[in-house]
């Protein structure tokens, strides 16, 4: 199974969602893993009433098994539905990558 699959299973599992995108960024970072750098798109219900950290407590509780190995980043973007509908969807871009295993000039 996929690690996509893994976090999309373990997130289902334990939360509503009404909308649910996952995008595999590890092409935009150096080295071989090709698994290791995600960003989550969530909205739930279960969000309603609570503020940025105890939602993130929230998803990397339920992605802990993943996040040393293979995950290396996970960007979270979360929601509520009406937060979500409020921003129709929007989404940010990620940064570009500035590396890490090039030498500082």
């Amino acid at each position: 199974m996929s690690v996509a699959q893994k976090i999309e299973d373990l997130v289902r599992d334990g939360l509503q969602v009404d909308h649910f995108q996952l995008e595999n960024e590890s092409h935009m970072h150096s080295g071989p893993a090709t698994e290791s750098h995600y960003k989550l798109v969530l909205v739930s219900p279960d969000f309603t009433g609570k503020r940025p950290v105890p939602r993130h407590q929230m998803v990397y509780g339920l992605v802990a098994e993943l996040l040393q190995d293979p995950i290396h980043a996970l960007a979270l973007h979360l929601h509520t539905p009406d937060e979500w509908e409020l921003i129709g969807g929007d989404v940010p871009l990620s940064p570009t990558c500035m590396g890490g295993s090039a030498a500082a000039g």
